[in-house]
């Protein structure tokens, strides 16, 4: 038998969740298939079987924080990949889900006078953060419904059942949670239906960055608009050509990172970082392109963007933004950029202040593209596709004027991208 263990994830990283268990207990897994999925605070790992065999045991349960090195699960040595390797323990767990209640297992002996506390004793089998639970609010497991095929009580099933017992009349609804009882008419009370979800790992780890951005930076934002006119003209005659070349779309992405890195090149403390006392000034320039996932704002980063062309650059982003939607990022793909460039005007946003993704001290803020009446000239009036930019930075080491003329240089190369070639 061997021992299904977390593995080291990087210097960073000492503990993740268990996500989600791919395979149940008693069946056969061949070297290699994938056992379970555990989320950390960047990425999700998926925990592969390092031999055939049988899944043993489930040692830690789905929403379990569990650290590196610590066992998770249990493998027997066997074949795998066939259905006689496991034949007693799946008839077993058979046996449970069809089997009524009178012929469930008799449950040890425990003492007579034993208090609501004591859930252990049930004969159900539970988690042991249900077990937990349960003893603290003075639950027995055997009055908890369970939700699980097999009759395995969980957590939420520990929730639910407050719940349960406190509306009783109420409907079932999807993990709701006792709200405070409110007079209605006549004087009598009714509960308000709410719902409570369990905070995903990765996004306690955002909220917290984001706190901790605004309290430790001396934040603040300016903003410009661009007139988009000639970026489109430009996408408009050659994004036939590009693809068929590059076969990757020209999209407005590789425009903004190549004017980014041009403006960052010219105000290079826009791409540093603040240690201590010290101010330490990248002469490199890793971009983080922010990519909405499932789990939340992921921020991976295109290495060395002012060494690549705009297909490279449209190239790495489309591959990052992938594996980010597949949750197959790896660390190395999050870690050490120098600026970041997010873009709400996929949603439709008009404007907004980014908020520093620390430790950069510089954020580019993309907005939606609207027609707006622009003056040319004393006479002339014009309907321009214009776009709104904003540029989140720290005071503590950049100044307003900086920041200003930060911001006109990068809307200056997007009305002339021509000029990226060059200046990029």
């Amino acid at each position: 038998m061997s021992e299904i263990k977390v593995p080291a994830m990087g210097e960073s990283i000492t503990e993740g969740t268990v996500s989600r268990w791919l395979v149940k207990e008693g069946e056969t897994v061949n070297q290699g298939d994938v056992l379970l999925e555990l989320e950390t605070d960047k990425v999700n790992i998926e925990i592969s079987a390092e031999e055939s065999g049988v899944l043993e045991k489930i040692v830690r349960q789905e929403g379990e924080t569990v650290e590196i090195g610590e066992t998770i699960g249990t493998l027997s040595a066997g074949t795998g990949g066939g259905s006689g390797a496991s034949a007693s323990q799946p008839a077993a767990t058979e046996q449970k889900q069809s089997a009524p209640a009178p012929e469930a297992p008799t449950p040890p002996p425990t003492p007579v006078a034993a208090a609501p506390e004591s859930s252990d004793s049930s004969s159900k089998t539970a988690s042991p953060s249900a077990r937990k639970l349960a003893r603290e609010r003075g639950i027995e497991l055997d009055q908890v419904q369970s939700k699980d095929p097999i009759g395995r009580v969980y957590q939420d099933d520990v929730k639910t059942h407050n719940t349960q017992a406190a509306a009783p009349s109420a409907p079932p609804a999807k993990a709701p949670v006792a709200a405070p009882s409110a007079p209605a008419a006549g004087g009598t009370t009714y509960t308000k239906p709410v719902e409570r979800q369990r905070m995903s790992r990765r996004r306690a780890t955002i909220a917290k960055r984001l706190v901790e951005a605004q309290q430790t930076a001396a934040m603040l934002t300016t903003f410009n608009e661009v007139d988009m006119t000639a970026i489109m003209d430009v996408r408009k005659r050659r994004k036939d050509k590009f693809k068929e070349k590059h076969e990757i779309n020209l999209g407005f992405m590789s425009f903004f990172t190549k004017a980014v890195v041009g403006a960052l090149k010219k105000f290079p403390t826009i791409n540093a970082e603040i240690d201590g006392e010290d101010v330490v000034l990248k002469k490199y320039y890793d971009i983080g392109i922010a990519v909405s996932a499932k789990e939340g704002l992921v921020v991976p980063v295109v290495r060395d963007a002012d060494r690549l062309g705009f297909a490279e650059i449209e190239k790495s982003i489309a591959d990052l933004a992938s594996k980010a939607r597949s949750n197959t990022l790896a660390l190395s793909d999050l870690q050490g950029g120098t600026f970041t460039i997010t873009n709400g005007g996929t949603f439709g946003s008009l404007l907004s202040t980014p908020i520093l993704n620390t430790p950069q001290v510089g954020i580019l803020g993309m907005h939606k593209i609207q027609l707006r009446p622009v003056a040319i000239d004393a006479e002339r009036m014009e309907n321009r596709p214009m776009m709104y930019i904003a540029l989140s930075y720290d005071h503590r080491i950049i100044d307003g004027s900086e920041a200003v003329r930060f911001l006109v240089t990068v809307k200056e190369l997007l009305e002339d991208p021509e000029s990226l070639l060059i200046e990029g």
